[in-house]
């Protein structure tokens, strides 16, 4: 089984947003696939806008924003919550 849950992090490469990345990589299991987003690379900023992103950082797990990345900052047991670091 080649399933992965897809784990994007949307950064502006600031210092809370390092340790948000720090932390969800330490929280990530291995059907976790974690991928980091420069919010200064092409097209990021696009994609930020249409799933909702109003701040950084911001989790998306599996399509979906995270509900603690709607109107606050990451929470661990929210993103866990939403499968971060939990087997398929």
């Amino acid at each position: 089984m080649n399933a992965k849950r897809q784990i994007e992090i949307f950064s502006a490469g600031c210092a809370v947003c390092e340790a948000a990345i720090a932390r969800i990589n330490d929280i990530a299991c291995p059907s976790c696939e974690v991928t980091t987003l420069d919010m200064n690379a092409p097209g990021v900023a696009e994609r930020a806008d249409a799933l909702g992103i109003r701040s950084l950082p911001a989790v998306v797990i599996d399509g979906k924003l995270a509900d603690c990345c709607t109107s606050q900052g990451v929470d661990e047991d929210v993103l866990r919550a939403a499968g971060l670091g939990q087997p398929l």
